[in-house]
């Protein structure tokens, strides 16, 4: 197919493999550390680097549109989450990570097998893809690290505010092993799963498009007010965190507790934009103009106390993984413990 759309053959190939995330659900944007690992899913693109200065995108699926764009003006629609935009965000990452204006054109091929929007993070995969593929037709050199966290970043021209779990996993994971994730700075330790599990990965075949919805972006915003509740509960300078890890490293404190300071200054009850502005000693033009993103400004915050707890699980999981005396049958026992909070 490349042949008969480009009239040539493909100098390279680039994979990115999709992920799920074993246990630490919506933590990697407050700086905490998650477990997730790769799958057999990934993206895949061919690639030949051209003389001109024009990005020619192609896909195999026939539900993607061709696109082409001048290498030297790249713009990325947060309005409309079209496949491109994607391989725009990785391909614009590497662009100003070098600081180039110049770039040589590339003709590309994308294919994958990952289910689109089904929480496998293809479209952090084609953005990783997209990444790697400028970086080897510049003929440049990064570090994985490097790349995971220049794809992170860049992966929110498309509006998501994500923090960098997806990335990370799809550039330093390794066959027969979970990585535990940790941030700031980013590192991955292997955690050998227990010998005999087998993990399920069902398609329930409802989609959700990260970048199409206020959904994901919502549950960030909800995040970073509790950080900043909490700092001012705390008379720390609370206009300058973002993150839970922040306040809990301004803190010197535990992840224990931290739990048990967050219980006692936030109620589990949604919180008004007028409360947060109470708490905070803000008018509510600023909370939206100096805290929310656009499309986070309706409705109460749903500051959710069990976001807190999920952050001690990826850290308590890994030493059980790790602990070499670990069965299927204490891996289970553990995981009923988290659940539902008692033993047998």
């Amino acid at each position: 197919m490349f042949n008969s759309k480009f009239g040539s053959i493909p100098k390279f190939y680039v994979r990115a493999p999709g992920r799920v995330n074993i246990i630490g659900e919506h933590i990697d944007y407050c700086g905490y550390s998650v477990l997730p690992m790769a799958v057999e899913q990934d993206m895949l693109i061919a690639v030949e680097p051209v003389k001109t200065h024009t990005l020619q995108l192609a896909n195999m699926n026939s539900l993607y549109p061709d696109f082409n764009t001048s290498t030297k003006n790249i713009q990325i629609d947060k309005t409309k989450p079209l496949w491109h935009n994607y391989f725009l965000c990785g391909f614009k990452g590497i662009q100003e990570h070098f600081g180039l204006s110049d770039l040589t054109g590339m003709n590309c091929l994308v294919d994958g097998t990952i289910p689109p929007s089904s929480g496998l993070s293809s479209s952090s995969a084609l953005v990783c893809c997209a990444g790697l593929v400028t970086l080897t037709a510049l003929g440049m050199n990064l570090s994985k690290v490097e790349l995971a966290e220049i794809c992170a970043k860049s992966e929110r021209y498309i509006g998501t505010e994500g923090g960098g779990m997806d990335q990370s996993i799809s550039f330093l994971a390794e066959e027969g092993t979970a990585k535990l994730i940790e941030f700031s700075p980013l590192r991955a330790t292997d955690v050998k799963l227990p010998s005999g599990a087998v993990f399920v990965i069902a398609n329930s075949c409802v989609e959700m498009n990260k970048a199409a919805t206020s959904h994901f972006n919502i549950r960030v915003m909800e995040c970073r007010l509790a950080a900043k509740l909490l700092a001012k509960y705390k008379s720390l300078q609370w206009d300058k965190v973002l993150r839970l890890e922040e306040v809990q490293a301004h803190l010197g404190v535990s992840l224990e507790e931290m739990l048990l300071i967050t219980e006692d200054a936030l109620h589990p009850e949604p919180y008004s934009p007028e409360e947060v502005c109470r708490c905070l000693g803000i008018s509510l033009q600023e909370l939206r103009t100096q805290i929310l993103s656009p499309n986070t400004q309706d409705g109460n915050v749903k500051i959710l106390l069990c976001v807190i707890s999920e952050i001690l699980l990826p850290t308590f999981s890994s030493r059980i993984f790790m602990d070499s005396q670990v069965t299927f049958k204490s891996f289970i026992h553990f995981e009923f413990i988290l659940v539902y909070g008692v033993s047998w």
